[in-house]
């Protein structure tokens, strides 16, 4: 499982812009919010589309599944508690990287 969460969080510093937010709660919301989406649309859960953030998070997480299921099929083929656990993975190490292993100081200042 480790080797398919590395797969996925290496794919998301490739390609995806959302996790450089200036600020850690930017960074925290958008990994929060865009992998949720991501889960529940490879699951096939029902997503809630009630504020205007639940419905960008809802875009930035298709985008991101359709890539993920063109770049890697094994994905198709996984069972909806191996996806949510393998997605927990991910946000667990885009945490790590992006937020408490950053060296940026400026994620914390409070006067922005």
């Amino acid at each position: 499982m480790n080797e398919k969460i590395e797969q996925l969080v290496t794919f998301i510093q490739q390609n995806c812009l959302w996790q450089f937010f200036s600020r850690t709660w930017d960074r925290e919301e958008n990994i929060e919010g865009i992998l949720t989406k991501a889960a529940e649309l490879l699951t096939g859960k029902q997503s809630m589309l009630e504020t205007t953030a639940d419905k960008c998070f809802h875009a930035d997480a298709r985008i991101l599944v359709s890539d993920f299921k063109s770049q890697f099929p094994w994905i198709k083929e996984t069972s909806a508690d191996d996806v949510k656990a393998i997605l927990a993975g991910v946000k667990e190490r885009m945490r790590q990287l992006t937020i408490t292993g950053s060296k940026n100081e400026e994620l914390n200042i409070q006067n922005y």
